[in-house]
């Protein structure tokens, strides 16, 4: 993939396929290290199935024979001299369902991707699945960008939908003049 952003955008598909009603986006960047975690309430994976998801020829899709997202990141991830760790619990295990998917990135190693164009991706996300709660948060040493949709939700009501053209137009606009008050 040609930029982090798109693997933002595939790892987080995922757990909006996986029926979670809750997703929570994080990117920390502390030093040398980018740690990247997306967590959600959706139907979890067995133990079987997490230890297969590095496997290129494993996917729980029908659409497809192939599952890149997973094998994709954590190869980036460790090329770059991290790790990515996948904790998942069923639904039918736990009231506590869902999976967490983190990974640890040296930003500054010459094979870390561009970051893209993050706010895109996280429009992206919202106008794609405007009932799902969407968390987002970006931390650097420089400052913080956080957008929350159950805030949102919460000031226009669950009658207006996130996906209208003029909310979206406003959740982009906010992101980017969060990301300029420290670039």
């Amino acid at each position: 993939m040609e930029d982090f952003s798109l693997y933002v955008l595939d790892i987080t598909m995922n757990s909006v396929r996986a029926k979670a009603s809750d997703i929570s986006v994080e990117i920390i960047e502390n030093g040398d290290w980018l740690d990247f975690t997306v967590a959600d309430n959706g139907c979890g994976m067995s133990q079987e199935q997490v230890a297969k998801l590095r496997d290129p020829f494993f996917t729980t899709r029908t659409t497809r024979k192939v599952g890149l997202g997973i094998p994709f990141l954590t190869m980036l991830a460790e090329m770059t001299g991290g790790f990515v760790e996948i904790k998942s619990t069923l639904a039918s295990e736990s009231p506590d369902h869902g999976t967490v998917i983190h990974g640890r990135f040296g930003r500054n190693h010459i094979d870390f991707v561009p970051m893209g164009d993050i706010v895109s991706t996280v429009t992206t996300l919202i106008q794609g699945s405007p009932d799902v709660n969407f968390t987002y948060t970006h931390q650097t040493e420089k400052g913080s960008v956080h957008l929350s949709c159950a805030e949102l939700r919460a000031v226009l009501g669950d009658e207006i939908s996130l996906a209208e053209p003029e909310i979206l137009t406003w959740i982009e606009g906010n992101l980017r003049e969060q990301y300029q008050l420290f670039e």
